[in-house]
């Protein structure tokens, strides 16, 4: 059986890995000159690295458990710790933050490089399988569209389906060394910043404020000097540490209407293509590994890909939309939470909290387990 891939992302990699150990031939088409996500980093959580076991990859040379932190406010002032260690008893797995560049480049290369073709850019999918790109064509008994939020399979196969939808922030983003500093997340009235210590003493930080689109400030490096310079350390650190050239900024988008089958015909819909959610859960790139798993999952165990590509969408479409609708209610409590008064209730509330209630963060969304991928036959001895 054959697979086609449409995007060279987590999702998609994902797919490709899965597919292979299921026996599945399989081809990852990139439109981009080479695989790579640079500049960023991105938390993991258990739910997530459950799906690394299946897939068979070891990175945990690039992965930083996260043993310390908690809420700030931008003072500094703690308003809540996070009981590291309770969390890890609780859910099983850490916290980690990895690289997405070491995330990306551990999916590439799991997978042959004959499997794996940069710089094709796909002109049309049908829904019996045939992929045109320039130069070519492939038919294939299943598409993976992992083409990302602005997906052009979606567009073409639900023309009538809504565009995603501005979340009403932006973000900024950055990568620097800066050993020692741990976990935190920073709120303020309509904003948040976040730490995420990684591997080596390098330092994953973001900055998320209320904001239209559009809204990109001309000087990003001086922006976030005049706005974030007398937050408390290591903020300004952070900031000064990056250089210009290595920010990123981006508006907030996400799928806001769900699709309503992430299957049409041959091809089937994974991570941001089928199921974009803003990121103030931490959990479109830990959806897109368990789309992942579980397709490949069925296709290694329902004999008719029709019905396997069913039971897919049957498993993954409630929960993932699911996650996403959590995702939205959890900017809007959080980061995009304005009123004064309310943000006083919010910390008041949060103070409050016992340790051992912070170890359960999430743990609805990072309790979930992935079914089990076929295992690679042994080699034999001579």
């Amino acid at each position: 059986m054959r697979a086609v891939v449409v995007g060279g992302g987590i999702a998609g990699l994902g797919a490709a890995i899965g597919l292979r150990r299921a026996g599945w031939s399989v081809t990852v088409l990139e439109q981009a000159e080479e695989f790579g996500d640079v500049g960023a980093g991105i938390s993991l959580w258990p739910n997530a690295l459950r799906c690394l076991d299946e897939l068979g990859l070891d990175l945990s040379e690039h992965l930083a458990a996260q043993d310390q932190g908690g809420l700030r406010d931008r003072r500094g002032r703690w308003v809540a710790r996070w009981d590291a260690a309770g969390f890890r008893k609780v859910h099983g797995r850490p916290l980690v933050g990895i690289h997405r560049a070491d995330l990306i480049a551990g999916l590439r290369d799991a997978l042959p490089p004959e499997s794996l073709r940069t710089g094709t850019k796909v002109t049309e999918v049908s829904e019996d399988g045939v992929v045109r790109f320039g130069g070519g064509e492939i038919r294939a008994d299943l598409v993976v569209a992992a083409d990302g939020i602005r997906s052009p399979i979606r567009q073409a196969l639900f023309p009538h389906h809504p565009e995603p939808v501005h979340s009403g922030s932006v973000a900024f983003r950055g990568v620097t060394h800066h050993p020692g500093t741990g976990l935190s997340t920073t709120f303020a009235p309509g904003t948040e910043v976040g730490v995420l210590p990684l591997t080596g003493g390098d330092v994953y930080w973001f900055v998320s404020y209320v904001a239209g689109p559009g809204a990109r400030p001309a000087d990003l490096k001086a922006y976030l000097t005049e706005h974030f310079g007398d937050w408390h350390d290591p903020i300004p650190a952070l900031i000064d540490g990056t250089p210009p050239e290595a920010l990123l900024y981006h508006d907030l988008y996400h799928l806001a209407t769900p699709l309503e089958t992430y299957v049409r015909g041959r091809v089937v819909f994974l991570g941001d293509a089928a199921h974009a959610m803003p990121p103030f859960l931490g959990q479109g790139g830990c959806q897109a590994l368990e789309d992942a798993v579980v397709l490949a999952h069925n296709l290694s165990t329902v004999d008719n890909p029709e019905a396997a590509l069913a039971q897919y969408d049957a498993e993954r479409r409630p929960r993932s939309q699911r996650v996403a609708r959590a995702s939205v209610r959890a900017g809007k409590a959080g980061q995009q939470l304005t009123n004064p008064v309310a943000v006083g209730i919010r910390t008041a509330l949060l103070k409050a909290l016992p340790a051992q209630v912070t170890a359960r963060v999430g743990k609805d969304i990072s309790g979930w387990r992935p079914p089990r991928l076929p295992r690679p036959a042994p080699p034999r001895t001579p």
